[in-house]
């Protein structure tokens, strides 16, 4: 899919998931701050000033790390298709990227600079500035617009003189950005483009808008892609600014009242992840018959209450499974619905602070807005809707289950023996598959190394059974790019098959050998060490 092959997206995403430990670190001091308030506890005021800088000079600089991190990640990616011999220099485009942003988005105050927009309301000047940078820099390198020394002269110093002139134009067309919105708007261009894209927020702040938003990721997730790292770039500067103008807005005595935020997706739109499935487990371990749903149910109902749902998708399996379709798109636009109601109608706070993707979703819902009756009673009531929709759905879907196995189990004497003499003929066909192959590392990828883990998982118990040369690990797409060469064979899931083409490029280039699968034959795969040995062996 070409959206989520968009290296800009990408660099996007890739940009916030480098600046996370920054993210979560804030998020523990703006917790330990301000919830005491909420019970009426202040502390005194030099702790309350101290708690509230290391929130300033963490989250409320996150433009500034973003920055810099989305232009070292869009620089790796325009780097893999330069020609060979022709590289953007990160580190010097991280430095230009900053300096670029600070000129966008800090007014000067009596000799010093004002950082209102160097937080989260800076976002959007971030990405302009680095991909600005990133493409000037780009330009020098493909027309060799360098200083060049001669070839006595060390690296690192022959390096910076060649960085001096795209480091120049870069900051220098950021210097007349600024300049001129300064000029003719009286305010920074930070300033001047999120006001001039706040009606596209507000109309994406409409039932319409979040049902579309968080309804689009749940629609790429069941035909197997991962819909969120499509999706969340496009709004990943809005849910976060909202998060801080949220707080402002409470500690100035008015209602967190902005409603797109970061804390709306992860614990409401989709509670448990993707398709708000928090309360399928249990469902499935409550009213479900089969014994594949009871086994399913066991087995993910600690991971999704983590928010880590992918063992759930693909071994029930959700994904591609026409009984699921109706409720895994539905069930996050309802919820988000509610919440909105509650908030605008019922005046319960948005989400103000920060907190982990993995807390889990009750928790964070409460914890996130504020703690107030009006957020214990909606998580309540997400739990309830939510099991209302799933319900009827896994029950004939359960009621499929139940026919298939009671099917099976007259059969069992003959499968039995069947299973016997196919694992006897499987042992064969692995030893002849493995026979004069040295030991082969296998690197699986998906979009975040859960739904990996599970093929990854499947082939390390594959290669203890059959004594098969084959190890494997589980890696998230976006981070592998350093440990790559350390494998023979990457294998993508069906979730980031979409970025075949641009990692085959590098695959060729170190002699690894690159697999895509499909949802279905993924799915096998997982369920089956022994075929997933095959798999492996067969393709090598």
């Amino acid at each position: 899919m070409g959206i989520s092959r968009n290296i800009y997206l990408s660099a996007i995403r890739d940009g916030f998931l480098t600046a996370m430990p920054a993210i979560l670190f804030s998020s523990v001091f703006i917790l330990v701050a301000a919830l005491p308030e909420v019970f009426g506890f202040a502390y005194p005021a030099a702790i309350s000033t101290w708690l509230w800088k290391v929130y300033g000079y963490t989250m409320g600089i996150i433009g500034i790390m973003v920055a810099a991190t989305t232009a070292r990640c869009l620089a790796d990616a325009m780097n893999r298709q330069l020609p060979k011999g022709k590289n953007i220099n990160t580190t010097s485009v991280m430095l230009a990227s900053v300096s670029s942003f600070l000129l966008l988005a800090a007014a000067q105050n009596d000799g010093g600079i004002m950082t209102g927009f160097a937080g989260t309301k800076g976002l959007l000047a971030s990405f302009i500035a680095a991909f600005i940078t990133v493409n000037v820099y780009k330009f020098c390198v493909i027309k060799d617009i360098t200083i060049k020394m001669p070839k006595e002269v060390p690296g690192t110093i022959s390096q910076a003189f060649r960085d001096v002139f795209p480091f120049s134009f870069a900051v220098g067309i950021a210097a007349l950005i600024d300049a001129a919105s300064t000029y003719f708007f009286k305010f920074t261009f930070a300033e001047g483009i999120i006001t001039l894209m706040q009606p596209l927020f507000n109309v994406a702040n409409g039932y319409v808008g979040i049902s579309i938003i968080w309804g689009a990721m749940a629609l790429f997730w069941f035909v197997g892609v991962h819909g969120p790292s499509i999706v969340e770039p496009a709004i990943a500067a809005i849910i976060y600014a909202n998060v801080e103008t949220n707080l402002q807005l409470f500690k100035s005595g008015a209602q967190a009242s902005k409603l797109l935020t970061v804390g709306m997706g992860n614990f409401v739109g989709t509670m448990g992840g993707t398709g708000a499935t928090l309360v399928v487990p249990f469902l499935f371990l409550i009213f479900a018959k089969s014994k594949q749903l009871k086994a399913v149910g066991k087995a993910s109902v600690v991971p999704v209450m983590f928010a880590v749902n992918e063992p759930l998708l693909f071994a029930t399996p959700i994904i591609l499974n026409p009984y699921f379709f109706i409720p895994f798109l539905i069930t996050p636009m309802v919820n988000v619905c509610l919440f909105k109601f509650f908030v605008e109608i019922l005046k319960m706070n948005s989400f103000m602070y920060v907190l982990p993707w993995a807390t889990p979703a009750p928790i964070g819902l409460i914890l996130g807005t504020g703690v107030s009756i009006l957020a214990v009673v909606l998580a309540g009531l997400l739990i309830a809707v939510d099991a209302i929709i799933y319900l009827p759905f896994i029950k004939a879907y359960d009621a499929s289950l139940i026919e298939a196995e009671a099917k099976t189990a007259t059969e069992e004497a003959v499968v039995v023996a069947e299973a016997q003499l196919d694992a006897k003929t499987e042992k064969k066909v692995i030893e002849s598959l493995a026979k004069g192959k040295e030991n082969i590392n296998v690197l699986v990828l998906c979009a975040g190394a859960g739904t990996s883990a599970m093929l990854a998982n499947a082939l390390k118990e594959g290669a203890e059974k059959y004594d098969a040369p084959i190890t494997a690990d589980a890696g998230a797409y976006g981070s592998h790019y350093e440990i790559m060469s350390d494998y023979d064979v990457i294998v993508l899931a069906p979730q980031v098959n979409s970025y075949y083409d641009d990692i085959k490029k590098d695959t060729d280039n170190l002699g690894i050998k690159l697999l895509a699968t499909k949802g279905a034959e993924y799915i096998a795969l997982t369920r089956d060490p022994e075929k997933a040995i095959e798999y492996i062996l067969s393709e090598v």
